[in-house]
């Protein structure tokens, strides 16, 4: 009797689990209603705005490009015998903003956020502005151009002094991608954020 309620109870926990982690937006082609219903990404968004002068809908168009707003995100795995079995993964990238684990440690040992995780929509969120701010510092590219900052954001910021991204077609259209993406979400930002900003007044004051 004792061993049957353990095997229940082995397979119940990883479905409450399960319920309990953080489910992507139901509209991710709208910035105002990703922020209506997480109203909490908002807060993190303009935090990482105003610490690292990073406009909102450029990160927030890479995250979506990078991970679909899931916070496990992987990378697919290896192919190995013909193709047929998958082993290990094609990078060390993880969570919302698919952080490689060498730059995520870079992040953190710059900034000193070392309870920092990347399935954290908070910390992912600040490592992008973080990065984006990087990028504009080492390689001069404007903060608001989201074409050439997720050029670097893919190649590395040596890898986009090299132009590697040339010899890459599928990225730059993917790149002009997130662009358009960016843009449809700045345009969609305007129409609420006076909203968005109430919302955040009222949590400070507790109404």
């Amino acid at each position: 009797m004792i061993c049957r309620k353990f095997i229940l109870m082995l397979l119940i926990v990883p479905v409450v689990l399960a319920g309990c982690a953080t489910a992507p937006p139901k509209n991710v082609s709208n910035l105002c209603d990703i922020f209506y219903e997480k109203d909490d990404w908002y807060d993190a968004a303009a935090d990482a705005r105003d610490k690292w002068g990073v406009p909102i809908h450029v990160p927030m168009a890479m995250m979506y490009q990078e991970s679909s707003f899931r916070h496990d995100a992987k990378p697919p795995k290896k192919r190995i015998f013909f193709g047929l079995i998958p082993w290990g993964r094609v990078s060390s990238a993880y969570g919302y903003s698919q952080a490689k684990t060498p730059t995520w440690q870079d992040y953190i040992r710059e900034t000193g956020n070392r309870g920092a995780d990347r399935d954290d929509f908070d910390d992912a969120i600040d490592f992008m502005g973080w990065f984006i701010y990087k990028t504009h510092t080492v390689n001069r590219i404007s903060k608001w151009d989201a074409y050439a900052q997720y050029l670097n954001y893919h190649e590395g910021w040596g890898g986009y002094r090299r132009a590697t991204y040339n010899n890459k077609a599928w990225l730059k259209k993917v790149a002009q991608r997130v662009k358009e993406r960016s843009l449809r979400y700045a345009t969609q930002l305007k129409r609420c954020e006076d909203d968005l900003q109430k919302g955040w007044f009222r949590k400070l004051i507790g109404w």
